[in-house]
């Protein structure tokens, strides 16, 4: 599979998310995943993510941090979730908030630590779902449909 491929599965994956056909997600994402190595799903990360941060600039527009002043998006957890219960979901709130804030090591650690872990497969697969969720609210708030 080439760059090509994978980029349009991604965003195919991310599409079918967002309408809430996880089915078709979770079989666009294992192709992914199944013709990548760990360098090539890094990318699928960050583009997964890069479609995150866009979501987010769309539900803040104005309010939305601004890197070139030194702002950046934070992360407040809501509810009762710890990365002991919920590891992959914490990987997937942590890794778009690394990169929406441009810190590329904290990205690589993060994927890293989550693909030595028997939550890897779990937290590419909350990372889509999150970034999802974040899109249709955007879209939402946009006016637009699911």
């Amino acid at each position: 599979m080439n760059l090509d491929d994978t980029a349009a599965l991604v965003f195919e994956a991310l599409a079918h998310a967002v309408a809430g056909n996880a089915d078709e997600a979770a079989r666009h994402l294992t192709t992914i995943g199944t013709n990548s190595d760990d360098n090539r799903m890094y990318g699928v990360c960050c583009a997964i993510a890069a479609a995150g941060e866009h979501a987010l600039r769309q539900i803040y527009g104005d309010r939305a941090p601004r890197r070139e002043l030194g702002d950046m998006w934070a992360l407040e957890q809501i509810g009762a979730a710890t990365v002991e219960d919920a590891p992959a979901q914490a990987f997937a709130a942590r890794f778009l908030v690394a990169y929406s804030n441009g810190d590329k090591p904290t990205t690589l650690a993060l994927f890293q630590a989550a693909l030595d872990s028997e939550q890897y497969v779990e937290s590419v697969c909350a990372l889509l779902a999150t970034v999802a969720g974040i899109s249709r609210l955007a879209l939402q708030q946009k006016g637009g449909s699911r």
